[in-house]
């Protein structure tokens, strides 16, 4: 079990995801979803990306395209993702990020390979990983790099994942809501920590989140800020906490004009 105290929406989530995995190893054994991992094209630099587009004096906006949440409903109509990624990109996102669980976010592992084929930008698998074989999976499907709740899981398991993505060249993202999480976060090797702005337990969003844990990580590691951020002085308010790299989706997808939203978010 998770060492951490994991909301029960979350924990709902994680119990159906064991069962997800189970039903996925029936019809395809780890052994061989390892293999059509090792046998995908290579992974696209996803943390060299956005080092990147910081060292240029740019915002490293990880875009994400998710067709439902839980509590908002539909997102966008007509959601297309390979429409969504070009125009993301044409508005000078630095990555993708892609919500693949089907139960309660309407998502498919087709909406991640649909968009990263449609552009040139790394692609992130957002989901509730908890078992190697979605690592592999997530290799397989042509995710450049994966999420990793900390939340969710043990440090034992936070690990063993990290080490599967790291042997498949995937980059990791450990996401972190609260001080304790992120020193469990700072003892892995990824230099990549999200600072998720929103309380797993009341679900409402806070910037404030971000403005005290950012300051406390390590130079040496990169902190994007995720949830919340809606206007460019959201974005100069991150980056003043220390936060270049953000995480940005459902607000941008709620705009008639997501070209226009996203370039003007990154107005900062």
């Amino acid at each position: 079990m998770p060492d951490t105290t994991v909301p029960d929406a979350l924990a709902t989530i994680i119990g159906a995801k064991h069962i997800e995995v189970r039903e996925g190893l029936r019809a395809t054994s780890l052994a061989e979803m390892e293999r059509l991992a090792k046998a995908a094209e290579p992974p696209r630099d996803f943390q060299g990306a956005l080092c990147t587009t910081v060292a240029q004096g740019r915002t490293g906006l990880i875009a994400e395209m998710k067709r439902r949440s839980p509590s908002g409903g539909e997102i966008r109509p007509g959601f297309d993702p390979a429409q969504l990624a070009r125009i993301y990109e044409a508005a000078g996102a630095t990555c993708l990020s892609v919500l693949t669980d089907e139960k309660w976010f309407g998502g498919h592992p087709d909406d991640l390979k649909a968009a990263r084929a449609a552009c040139a930008l790394p692609a992130l698998r957002k989901d509730f990983l908890v078992h190697p074989w979605q690592v592999f999976e997530s290799r397989a499907m042509g995710a450049d790099a994966v999420l990793l709740i900390m939340a969710a899981l043990s440090d034992e398991q936070a690990v063993e994942l990290e080490e599967i993505a790291r042997s498949l060249d995937m980059a990791v993202l450990a996401e972190v809501h609260d001080e304790r999480e992120m020193e469990r976060a700072l003892g892995l090797q990824t230099r990549l920590i999200g600072v998720n702005n929103r309380n797993l337990k009341t679900l409402t969003t806070d910037l404030a989140t971000s403005e005290t844990l950012v300051p406390r990580i390590p130079a040496d590691r990169i902190p994007v800020a995720e949830s919340g951020i809606r206007t460019a002085a959201d974005v100069h308010r991150m980056a003043k906490a220390g936060a270049f790299c953000i995480l940005v989706g459902e607000h941008l997808l709620r705009q008639p004009d997501l070209g226009a939203a996203t370039t003007a978010l990154l107005a900062a």
